[in-house]
């Protein structure tokens, strides 16, 4: 059975909800959301919609916390404390009833898991945090991250997108980054993850990591130097791929990867749906593209290689080959 999931502008409104009850908004953060607000109907729907229904759930949190306040009071200080994190605020509103049984059900999939994740990017939006440690961690475009931080671990759960991270010291507890293929442990490093398809790309920038599979298969990578987790293998890449990294600054460099491999690396930054045909799929690309114009980055495809990119609406784009002159 397919898994509900919520519409754009419904994930936007919560992403606000969250960000304004921070207890930190300042007169940038009221601008930004007053632009969000007014750029598309259907984000005031949305927005009211919400409002009205987390009012009603905090009403009956209170009404709850006169009759049980056992059984209410952990969803109260959820709901109502201004340090909230997104995951048990989504989590508490679901399970209130605020909005549907489908959230909660649809927490079990990807992208429920992206959706709760503790640190998330949206479509075209890369953000940079400094952890707990000290840290610093930047996130690419639709990227989500779950932290575990205690006396014991400093654990990054990667669920979807790509992370870099520059990791502050820590000899008691060793940094790990763990992917759906295998895990990634630094200490004093910087290097970049990204969750692919069907492996986990390892990219290192400074020193070296472990790699390291469920299955105990182990590889360590220096400076320089890149790997591909597999469910059952590691992957050692002889190039480069330090290049990979440019997407902090809002470029997408290009050696030579397939076409696919391209138009997934933009799909986070590009808001309709684009499918390329088959027999195009592998060809080769080269080039450095604009990743927050991915408009221009399709039209500079058209014009290198032998496909052209048809638009059929704001949400559907087309690449297929160019027919024969």
């Amino acid at each position: 059975m397919k898994q509900p999931r919520l519409d754009p502008a419904a994930e936007g409104a919560i992403d606000w909800m969250v960000r304004l009850s921070a207890g930190n908004t300042d007169t940038a953060l009221q601008a930004q959301f007053d632009l969000w607000l007014a750029s598309d109907p259907s984000h005031a729907q949305a927005w009211k919609r919400l409002q009205e229904r987390l009012g009603g759930a905090c009403q009956t949190v209170r009404s709850l916390d006169r009759r049980a306040p056992g059984q209410a009071g952990e969803a109260r200080r959820v709901l109502l404390q201004p340090t909230t994190s997104r995951r048990d605020l989504l989590r508490s509103i679901a399970a209130l009833g605020v909005l549907g049984g489908g959230l909660w059900l649809g927490a079990r999939s990807q992208m429920g898991e992206a959706l709760l994740a503790d640190l998330r990017t949206g479509r075209g939006e890369r953000r940079n945090f400094t952890l707990a440690d000290g840290s610093r961690l930047s996130l690419n475009a639709g990227s989500a991250v779950d932290l575990q931080f205690d006396a014991q671990q400093r654990l990054l759960i990667l669920r979807q997108g790509s992370l870099l991270i520059q990791v502050a010291a820590d000899p008691a507890r060793p940094l790990h980054v763990r992917s759906a293929q295998g895990d990634v442990r630094a200490l004093g490093t910087r290097f970049l993850v990204s969750q692919e398809a069907h492996a986990t790309r390892v990219v290192v920038l400074e020193h070296s990591v472990r790699a390291r599979l469920p299955d105990g298969a182990e590889l360590d990578i220096h400076e320089g130097h890149a790997a591909l987790l597999h469910p059952q293998r590691i992957e050692a890449l002889s190039d480069d791929q330090r290049h990979r990294a440019d997407w902090l600054n809002g470029r997408l460099n290009v050696l030579d990867d397939s076409l696919q491999a391209v138009v997934e690396a933009l799909r986070p930054y590009y808001r309709g749906f684009v499918r390329v045909e088959p027999e195009v799929r592998g060809l080769r690309v080269q080039g450095v593209f604009p990743l927050d114009e991915p408009q221009r980055a399709f039209a500079a495809l058209a014009e290198t290689l032998p496909v052209r990119v048809e638009h059929y609406s704001p949400w559907l784009t087309l690449i297929r080959a160019k027919n024969p002159s």
